[in-house]
């Protein structure tokens, strides 16, 4: 069974609420300075009077890059916080639920094809008439749009972690009959807490890819730039202003350190104590937070409150639902109707939406416009495939030495999260250089930005998969000397298998996404295309032609439901199947 995570006092610890110590105080003051550059982060964001077209003006003066910051790191972690909210629910019923996974799983596809510039279209209008002359609304909208980029890698890896739960876990929630919600807290998210965990700093990386298209808004016709690191970099794009660029990496770099630090290594370190065996890395050093609160006594002493109230509510009679005696007799034909009520209702849902788009794009394209488009799709389809398997042979290697050296995580972790949160237009400049300079193939060397912040899922994934291998089979394999392919054959690539599945659904995913922006590169005055169906959606959602742009979305969405369809979700069957563990 999972350790709680909850750690023991002794009981002076435990009583001494009247002595705080000079470590409460250095605490007290780190906790009240976040909370005070969060509420003037938010003042920003919700009290500001805005109407649509109005100028923000963007500052490119690097003493404006601190406050910019700030109010980019709120915008992601507000949507990492709904991201997560999203995951436990939406993921939970998708596993515990077959016709809900019916559904939610191809949508998940769907959705995690669809690029951030078609989420805004779609929010940006209801956001604004929501909050009227505030600048709440397009705050909300940035926030929708970094939500995306962000939640459907959790929702897949808590899924699969849900669905691949050992049999002796299983065994052991029956024998002391928990309850579904006693078993979703103290089994489901344990057992999903370092593949989420992962995820999760894989969803910051992500949301850093898209910031540019998250704070950078067209509306109208009309250019709603936030202020943030986004809306920095766009500013400085036009005008080729490399130390603007160069200002904004450093910033990006003091910001994800600072974040991996604050958050981050304390998550890892609390990970450990929901992994079903002690870690065998005995010298590791604790992060400096959680000594710093190791040190303390009131903020102890409050943790152990919290975490009294926690196992209380966990606990409460009100969720250890008693089982009831159902008349089978009547149960079937209830069952029959209930199955046929729910796929009809879906059926009609899906047809009427298929119906209502091909009209739309009918009205305004002729068919011959449609097979080319669909063209465009097999072209950006080869180069998503070939950078994915490229990613896969290089990462995969990578992400085993990493995570069967916990000191070695420690270092390449922050690392990690700094290159996944690279956004490709930083290396536009580069790009178009090299393409003018040596006369390059733009069908070629602009494809590797579209896997440039995607292939991270692979990495994050394969990491946390091998952390998840039990020390007891990698002792056995040791002392029946078992090395080379047949070490991978029969107990790594088994072991790893269902989180790279989700690692490699998500990074093809992210992939047809960054294609809009890997395709058109543009530096100053020169733009090189790449023929594809990213550079056709980014052509049409520059003047927001909205047939051609729900065109191009719909072939995209086609594409990767076919392609997840046919190859990766048989893969994905078979992970759950012969799953390591079971």
């Amino acid at each position: 069974m999972f350790n709680s995570g909850r750690r023991t006092f002794s009981k002076n610890e435990v009583t001494s609420w009247s002595l705080p110590n000079y470590w409460d105080f250095i605490a007290l003051i780190l906790i009240l300075s976040i909370i005070l550059l969060i509420g003037w982060a938010a003042a920003g964001m919700t009290t500001t009077h805005y109407t649509v077209g109005e100028t923000i003006p963007i500052s490119l003066d690097p003493s404006a890059l601190p406050y910019y910051s700030l109010r980019t790191v709120l915008r992601m972690l507000i949507g990492l916080l709904c991201s997560l909210i999203f995951t436990l629910t939406i993921g939970t019923l998708a596993a515990k639920s077959k016709r809900a996974e019916q559904v939610i799983i191809p949508l998940i596809d769907i959705l995690q094809s669809v690029p951030v510039l078609g989420f805004q279209v779609i929010a940006v209008v209801p956001f604004l008439a929501l909050f009227p002359n505030s600048l709440l609304g397009p705050e909300c909208a940035a926030i929708f749009a970094i939500f995306t980029a962000q939640v459907w890698n959790m929702t897949l890896s808590f899924y699969q972690s849900s669905r691949t739960i050992s049999p002796e876990l299983i065994e052991a929630v029956q024998m002391f009959r928990l309850s579904a919600w006693q078993r979703f807290w103290r089994v489901d998210v344990p057992n999903a807490m370092p593949g989420l965990i992962w995820n999760s700093m894989m969803s910051m990386s992500a949301s850093w890819f898209f910031v540019v298209a998250s704070e950078a808004i067209t509306v109208a016709n009309k250019n709603i730039t936030l202020p943030g690191i986004g809306s920095y970099i766009a500013a400085a794009l036009p005008n080729a202003d490399l130390h603007a660029v160069g200002y904004a990496i450093i910033a990006m770099l003091i910001v994800i350190l600072a974040y991996d630090q604050l958050m981050f290594r304390p998550l890892n370190q609390w990970m450990e104590r929901f992994r079903a065996e002690e870690s065998d890395d005995v010298g590791r050093t604790q992060p400096w937070i959680i000594s710093l609160f190791e040190h303390t006594r009131l903020m102890r002493n409050m943790g152990v409150l919290i975490g009294q109230f926690w196992d209380a509510f966990v606990n409460l009679s009100w969720f250890r639902q008693k089982k009831t005696v159902i008349q089978h007799e009547h149960n079937e034909w209830v069952s029959k109707i209930i199955v046929i009520s729910w796929y009809s209702l879906v059926s009609i849902i899906m047809f009427t939406a298929i119906a209502f788009l091909v009209w739309y794009i009918k009205e305004a394209i002729a068919w011959h416009e449609v097979l080319w488009v669909i063209c465009l799709g097999l072209f950006t389809g080869l180069r998503v495939i070939v950078l994915i398997f490229i990613s896969s042979l290089i990462w995969v290697p990578v992400g085993v030495w990493v995570g069967l050296r916990p000191r070695a995580t420690k270092i390449v972790q922050p690392l990690i999260q700094f290159l996944a949160s690279f956004p490709a237009y930083l290396f536009f400049p580069v790009v178009v250089m090299l393409i003018v300079r040596f006369k390059l193939n733009p069908e070629i060397w602009t494809s590797p930005l579209m896997v440039l912040g995607t292939q991270w899922y692979i990495l994050f994934n394969v990491i946390a998969g091998t952390l998840a291998l039990p020390k007891d089979l990698r002792q056995v394999a040791s002392n029946l000397q078992v090395t080379g392919w047949l070490w991978w054959k029969r107990l790594i690539l088994p072991a790893i298998f269902p989180y790279f599945i989700t690692g490699a659904i998500t990074a093809a995913g992210g992939a047809w996404n960054a294609s809009i922006v890997a395709e058109v590169v543009t530096w100053g005055d020169t733009t090189i295309r790449a023929t594809g169906l990213g550079s056709y959606i980014a052509a049409y959602a520059t003047n927001l032609n909205y047939p051609h742009l729900a065109l191009g979305i719909a072939v995209m969405c086609l594409l990767v439901v076919i392609i997840n369809r046919i190859f990766w979700r048989p893969l994905y069957n078979l992970a759950e199947k012969y799953y390591f563990f079971d």
